[in-house]
C-alpha cells in the first residue's frame, strides 16, 4: 500500500521513525494490488512483512455482516483470520518490546493472549465516532439512523481502549478534546502530522513542459482520494456552488481535480464548464505548483489535513473551510484565507487569482509555518517516549496503519 492516503502517510512515517531505531515485524491487510517495489520497500525496513490481500467484496461483506450483528463496519471492514494467525505466531515466538497499530478498526489484532502481556499502543489518528456522528448531521433519515449508530458502537470501542491499552494517540489536541470529553482517564495524547519539507518544496520543475513559476500559474486545484465520502462530499458542493460563479468573473481559469480512484460522482463534474478532473497521478506536486489557489472545501474534516499540510510547503496561496483548519495554529489572512458562505469562496479565491504578489505573499508565509511547526522529523520526536523506549538508543516496537499492523523488539 503506497503512502497515497493521509493514513497511510502518518503510518508510513511512523514506520520509518521507528524502524531506525527498533527491529520491526510488519503484518498488512490489502485490497489491491501490491507491487514489488512496495514490498521491497517495507521488507526493507522490517525484519518480518506479511501482506494479506483482501478481496474488496468480502471485505464489504464482512463489514455488513460485522453491522448487523451489532458490531461496527470498521471492524468488520478490516477483519482478517489470517492476520491474526500470523500475528499471533509472531507474538508467540518472540519477546515484543511494544506493539502499536493506527486506528481503533485494527485494535482487536492487539487484544489477542499471546500480547496480553506486551505494552499496547494505539494511534486512533482521529476519533473516528466522531466522523460518523458528522455525517449523521449531513444526511439523510435512513442514512442518519446508520451513521449515528455506527458512531455510537464505535464510540464504545473507542472508550473501552482506554481499559487495556497503555497509550493513545490522536493528530491533534482538538481530536484529543474530544476523545477526553466521553473518557477523560484515558491514557491519550497528541502526535501531530508532518510534512516532507524536502519533498514538497515549490521548486519540483513542471508539468506538461509548461513552467511553474509564479507568473505562469493559473487557476484552482484540489488534490484529495476521490472515493472518500469528505472529499467527495466538499469538492462536489465546491464545483457545482462555488465554481459557476468564479468562472463566469474569470472564464480563463480551469479547476483541477486531482486525486485517486475518482468515483461517478466525481466523474460527473466534468461536464461543468472549466472543470478537469484530472484523477490519479504519479506525482501530485507539479499539479500543485502549476495551479495559483490550492482549495479544501471540506465541510466534514478530522484532524490534520496531509493536503493543506502539502499545499502550504509547496508556498501555495490556500483557501480552506474551518474544519480542516481545526489542528492548525495557522493565521486567516496570514498563511491562507478561510472561507465558509459561497460569496466568501468567490471573494477569496478571486483576490488571489487577481494578485499575484498576494499569492506570493501567503504562500512564503504558510510555507514558513509548515516549516517552523510540522516537519515530520520535529513532530515524531514525542513517539519513542509514547512507546516507553525513550530511554534506549535503539529500541523497537510494533506498528499498525488502517491497512496494516507492525510489531517491534528492542535492538540492544
Amino acid at each position: 500500500m503506497p503512502p497515497n492516503r493521509g493514513d497511510r502517510i502518518r503510518t508510513c512515517n511512523f514506520l520509518r521513525h521507528i524502524a531506525k531505531r527498533a527491529d520491526v515485524w510488519l503484518g498488512c491487510l490489502s485490497d489491491e494490488p501490491v507491487t514489488d517495489d512496495t514490498y521491497d520497500s517495507l521488507r526493507s525496513l522490517c525484519c518480518q512483512v506479511a501482506i494479506v490481500p483482501v478481496e474488496p467484496r468480502l471485505r464489504w461483506l464482512r463489514a455488513g455482516t460485522s453491522f448487523l450483528t451489532g458490531r461496527t463496519i470498521s471492524a468488520g471492514a478490516f477483519s482478517s483470520s489470517r492476520l491474526r494467525h500470523i500475528v499471533s505466531q509472531w507474538a508467540a515466538q518472540t519477546s515484543f518490546d511494544s506493539a502499536l497499530c493506527s486506528s481503533s478498526a485494527l485494535a482487536p489484532y492487539l487484544q489477542i493472549p499471546e500480547l496480553e502481556n506486551t505494552p499496547r499502543h494505539v494511534d486512533l489518528i482521529d476519533v473516528d465516532s466522531e466522523k460518523w456522528f458528522d455525517y449523521a448531521k449531513a444526511s439523510g433519515l435512513i442514512k442518519r439512523r446508520i451513521f449515528h449508530l455506527e458512531g455510537s458502537r464505535l464510540r464504545k470501542l473507542e472508550s473501552g481502549i482506554s481499559d487495556w491499552a497503555s497509550g493513545i494517540t490522536v493528530v491533534s489536541e482538538p481530536e484529543a478534546q474530544i476523545y477526553r470529553s466521553f473518557r477523560s482517564d484515558g491514557p491519550i495524547q497528541s502526535i501531530a502530522n508532518g510534512v516532507d519539507v524536502d519533498y514538497f518544496t515549490p521548486e519540483v520543475g513542471s508539468l506538461d513542459g509548461v513552467s511553474t513559476n509564479s507568473s505562469s500559474q493559473s487557476g484552482c486545484v484540489f488534490v484529495g482520494a476521490l472515493d472518500y465520502k469528505p472529499n467527495i462530499d466538499g469538492i462536489t458542493w465546491f464545483a457545482r456552488s462555488v465554481w459557476p460563479q468564479l468562472r463566469r468573473k474569470h472564464s480563463d481559469q480551469t479547476l483541477k481535480i486531482v486525486g485517486r480512484e475518482p468515483v461517478a460522482e466525481v466523474l460527473k463534474l466534468s461536464e461543468i464548464d472549466g472543470v478537469e478532473v484530472v484523477g490519479t497521478v504519479p506525482d501530485i506536486r507539479p499539479y500543485l505548483s502549476q495551479a495559483a489557489v490550492a482549495v479544501v472545501p471540506l465541510h466534514i474534516a478530522r484532524g490534520v489535513q496531509n493536503k493543506v499540510l502539502e499545499a502550504l510547503a509547496m508556498a501555495k496561496a490556500v483557501v480552506a473551510s474551518p474544519d480542516p483548519l481545526v489542528g492548525l495554529r495557522v493565521e486567516d489572512g496570514l498563511h491562507l484565507l478561510k472561507a465558509v458562505e459561497v460569496e466568501q469562496w468567490v471573494g477569496c479565491v478571486s483576490r488571489l487569482l487577481e494578485d499575484a504578489e498576494l499569492r506570493r505573499e501567503i504562500g512564503i508565509a504558510g510555507q514558513a509555518y509548515v516549516t517552523a511547526h510540522h516537519r515530520w522529523e520535529q513532530c515524531l520526536e514525542p513517539l519513542m517516549r509514547f512507546l516507553h523506549l525513550e530511554n534506549h538508543p535503539d529500541d523497537g516496537s510494533v506498528v499498525t496503519n488502517t491497512e496494516c499492523q507492525i510489531l517491534h523488539r528492542e535492538i540492544t
